[in-house]
């Protein structure tokens, strides 16, 4: 990049797309619309991280895939033929067409307003005019969607984005889709293919999580669960892991992984997870409403509603989703939920998470050549498994 730079290049006179990182949350989001790009020789994608409170992580992520970055205050000083994002903090100040799309299940959060006429008031994180404009303008030039109800919550809170609304799917919901045939390699790297029953407890980040609310769940799911039946996995939001740092969250967690808790880290593929669990409990984050999608019992140990969009597929599961009662046996509720198990009742969380299911490649990579003036390849964007999942080893959560 910059002055003379043409001069290194082995490729010449490509486009260049710019892919902006503030988190590990949403740089594992923009990267499923970047794979996209796959094999186009006319394309050249480079990497930036964006500052953001909850950044620890991005550079070791951006290392690991071997991307080529570029500076924030590089990034910001130069022209780029296309820019993607799945944050929209500081993406004004790129200088491109800009794409940004959900971090996580739609745009389920909720927020209050800090300015405008509406200050006080509670609007979608990201699809609100305080977020979307700057200066009177709108930054981004594409606002991705996964569901077409979105436009509605859209038209509400920012009417003037609206156009720039594409409705493209949801890629985690067709990749966790594509990996349930995968379910039973994926339980063996899980340490569960031995014929115990896998228990993944998912917890957002913040104070209203399941991990701030409700902790003593953990010891009591390996007191009361019989080991030579049940093997505990756990799946922790990545903010968790970096806004607390990876060496307390393992210490938080030592006793329960020496007795036998599994602990995933943040870089591993959350979705293999969730397609190898046998039961999932959770919270109101984005991972449990996913959790629906894999046919298996579904339990609420804590949910925020109040922090919930209504008629978000959160919002959906909290009405249809058994609570963990802090009473009673932990394993005579886990085989009640299976008992009572109906997947025809998850089916309105299901279909809310995507109104274009199985399409996201398709629509979005549409879109991303659209707004770089190119032809569409001829080939058919492949939805492939999630990666085999790993866990944090004993010798890693040491110090």
């Amino acid at each position: 990049m910059g002055l003379g730079a043409e001069k290194w290049a082995t490729r010449r006179e490509c486009k260049t797309v710019l892919v902006v990182v503030h988190t590990v949350t949403s740089g594992q989001r923009v990267l499923e619309a970047a794979r996209l790009l796959e094999n186009d020789l006319r394309v050249q994608v480079v990497f930036t991280q964006a500052p953001d409170v909850f950044g620890d992580g991005v550079a070791d992520l951006l290392t690991s895939i071997g991307a080529a970055q570029v500076p924030w205050e590089q990034a910001r000083q130069t022209r780029f033929d296309l820019a993607m994002a799945a944050s929209l903090h500081g993406l004004h100040e790129i200088h491109a067409p800009l794409i940004v799309m959900p971090h996580g299940a739609g745009h389920n959060k909720l927020v209050v307003r800090r300015a405008g006429r509406a200050v006080g008031g509670r609007a979608a994180y990201d699809l609100d005019s305080q977020r979307l404009v700057h200066d009177g303008a709108l930054v981004p030039t594409s606002i991705v969607l996964a569901h077409s109800e979105d436009l509605g919550h859209l038209g509400r809170s920012c009417p003037e984005a609206v156009p720039a609304a594409v409705v493209c799917g949801d890629p985690c919901y067709d990749t966790l889709v594509a990996s349930l045939a995968c379910r039973s390699s994926y339980q063996v790297a899980l340490g569960a293919g031995d014929g115990r029953k896998l228990v993944v407890v998912t917890s957002t980040w913040g104070t209203k999580s399941l991990l701030g609310r409700n902790a003593e769940l953990w010891p009591r799911l390996l007191t009361e669960l019989p080991k030579d039946e049940f093997h505990v996995v756990t799946l922790l939001h990545p903010n968790v892991w970096y806004g607390h740092g990876t060496w307390q969250v393992r210490t938080w967690l030592a006793d329960l992984l020496r007795r036998g808790l599994s602990l995933v880290p943040p870089e591993a593929d959350w979705r293999a997870v969730l397609a190898a669990a046998d039961w999932v409990i959770g919270d109101h984050g984005s991972v449990t409403a996913y959790a629906a999608v894999t046919g298996v019992p579904v339990l609420l140990g804590n949910f925020a509603s109040r922090d919930c969009q209504p008629g978000s597929a959160q919002s959906l599961l909290s009405e249809v989703a058994p609570r963990v009662s802090k009473r009673g046996s932990l394993r005579r509720q886990l085989l009640q939920a299976a008992a009572d198990f109906d997947g025809e009742r998850y089916r309105a969380v299901i279909e809310r998470l995507s109104s274009e299911p199985g399409r996201f490649n398709h629509n979005m990579r549409q879109l991303i050549y659209r707004r770089l003036r190119l032809r569409v390849p001829a080939t058919v964007p492949v939805t492939l498994p999630a990666v085999p999942p790993y866990l944090a080893t004993e010798r890693r959560h040491r110090v």
